[in-house]
């Protein structure tokens, strides 16, 4: 790891006052590596700035580290948020894979970014972490838990199709990086947020009441959406949603 991080400030070093933006991707869960999906990766680039892959850790000196060379951080998508354990709820039948050693290493990077003053985009898993790390809950699974649940939350159609409308905020910095108020998303999850964290505002909505997006009311580099804007950047409304990774950058 050490040689990776000396590997990439050197890169950002050599650009002097023209150096891309580096992006850090918190890694998932699978055993013998440390990934993230190449739609984050290829988003990133897109927007003009490096991708780095985070590998799990809880150890405090490494992720130090890490924040100390990144200029923004993006928490991606993957497993379920052991319930019991970070918002004190026993676990729904319908509750998929928990990764502990993810909800560990998740938890304590978004909140040092955060406290570092870093730039922080949450996506899918990502702004559930986010609301979790910060003091808010979860529904376990959309369609048993949310009173109102009414359209698909979990898609077939390819990635950069959009399957559901959302609703943004105008007064959001969503608003901001997409342009509109209203535009279709892709939904790959059976989760979402429930109870917002203190200190945390709704941006978007979904047309059934789902949580699509939050942000921190205290800090615009703060955000998170539930839909999977990596992906979209390859779809019909490209040009909106790249405004989201560019924002992260700037």
């Amino acid at each position: 790891m050490k040689k990776l991080l000396l590997l990439v400030l050197a890169v950002a070093l050599a650009g002097g006052a023209y150096a891309q933006k580096i992006v850090g991707l918190s890694s998932k869960a699978r055993s013998g590596e440390a990934s993230a999906n190449l739609t984050y990766v290829n988003a990133v680039k897109k927007a003009g700035g490096v991708p780095i892959v985070i590998p799990m850790t809880t150890d405090d000196r490494q992720i130090d580290a890490i924040l100390n060379v990144i200029d923004a951080l993006i928490m991606t998508g993957g497993e379920d948020i052991n319930p019991l354990k970070y918002f004190n709820e026993e676990p729904h039948p319908n509750l998929g894979d928990v990764v502990p050693e993810r909800d560990a290493f998740d938890i304590k990077l978004i909140r040092k970014a955060v406290e570092k003053g870093i730039p922080v985009l949450g996506i899918c898993r990502g702004v559930q972490v986010m609301n979790v790390a910060f003091g808010g809950t979860l529904y376990q699974d959309i369609p048993t838990q949310v009173p109102t649940y009414g359209i698909q939350h979990s898609q077939n159609a390819p990635g950069s199709m959009g399957t559901h409308t959302i609703t943004i905020d105008k007064n959001s910095v969503l608003y901001k990086q997409v342009g509109k108020e209203k535009i279709a998303v892709n939904s790959f999850h059976h989760q979402a947020v429930k109870d917002v964290a203190p200190g945390f505002k709704v941006t978007a909505k979904s047309n059934d009441g789902v949580i699509e997006a939050i942000e921190s009311i205290s800090n615009p580099k703060v955000w998170g959406v539930q839909f999977h804007p990596e992906h979209l950047v390859n779809g019909e409304e490209k040009d909106h949603f790249i405004g989201i990774f560019k924002a992260l950058m700037e």
